[in-house]
């Protein structure tokens, strides 16, 4: 009885992963939605994507930007899936089609604030922290990034260039419809949001990793072990002058030890030629689980 539990708990958690993955997607394409209509929409900021697009034919002709949306996220996902030659998914399939069924839902909200570089701003955040959600939900809500996928495989650009190529027309295609000034802004929030999607992909710690030089390699490994408590990987070099070999130490340490980290190495061996370099993200044991 035990092992047939024990299997049938392997067999869920699949199922519990695929379903986690879909509650990312709906609160993901919820939360851009919103952002878009109480932050972006109101303060004209088209910061890229077909969002922006919208944004830029509301002011034009007062199309509702949840049908345009619609109009181009579908258009633009089963162009991808013929062109590209990938399965997509239904994760994604269904980040296009509900992220504009909540802007149409919520298209009658209030503006949260009527300053746009407030708009941007925290537009911009909202928006990258549910794309980042989305993208931990191994989907993505279609739009301009199909596009730039289809530009890539037909031009030779590179997946950057050719976002940077339709967020910098869809920007500049603002500044002309609405003022230079709502161009800047929609900068503003492009920049926020990538910058927050990081944030939301790497999480908030943050660790570093520290190579170590010294002819004292052991006294220093043994006082990381007993000290700091981390473990010590010994790596093998050839010095570019003397044309000897020299090991060096790598150690990775949270932010918060490494101050103890360079206390130990000074004391032991004050001549110790020391790297350090920011970990963004680190799995395993000590840190963050995959």
């Amino acid at each position: 009885m035990g092992k047939k539990n024990q299997r049938n708990r392997k067999e869920a958690h699949p199922f519990l992963t695929e379903f986690m993955d879909y509650i990312y997607v709906i609160i993901g394409s919820a939360l851009v939605a919103i952002s878009f209509n109480v932050f972006l929409l109101p303060n004209e900021v088209a910061s890229g994507g077909v969002s922006g697009i919208s944004t830029i034919l509301f002011g034009l002709f007062e199309w509702k930007p949840a049908f345009v949306q619609w109009a181009f996220n579908i258009p633009l996902f089963i162009a991808g899936v013929i062109l590209l030659g990938k399965n997509f998914g239904l994760k994604s399939a269904v980040g296009t089609i509900f992220l504009p069924f909540v802007v149409y839902l919520t298209e009658d909200w209030e503006a949260w604030t009527m300053n746009p570089l407030l708009g941007a701003l925290f537009g911009g955040i909202l928006v990258g922290l549910g794309l980042g959600i989305v993208f931990r939900g191994k989907a993505s809500t279609g739009g301009t990034d199909l596009a730039a996928q289809i530009i890539t495989k037909f031009t030779g650009l590179t997946l950057g260039t050719s976002i940077a190529l339709i967020d910098g027309m869809i920007v500049l295609a603002a500044a002309a419809v609405f003022d230079i000034e709502r161009g800047l802004y929609a900068l503003i929030g492009l920049y926020v949001t990538s910058k927050t999607i990081d944030l939301v992909q790497v999480g908030f710690g943050r660790s570093k990793l520290v190579y170590i030089i010294t002819m004292k390699q052991m006294e220093i490994r043994d006082a990381i072990y007993e000290e700091v408590d981390r473990g010590v990987t010994k790596l093998t070099a050839t010095g570019g002058y003397t044309d000897s070999e020299r090991p060096i130490l790598m150690v990775v340490v949270h932010q918060t030890e490494f101050t103890k980290l360079k206390q130990v190495v000074k004391r032991v061996d004050p001549t110790a030629f020391v790297i350090v370099s920011d970990a963004s993200e680190v799995l395993g044991e000590g840190f963050k689980r995959a």
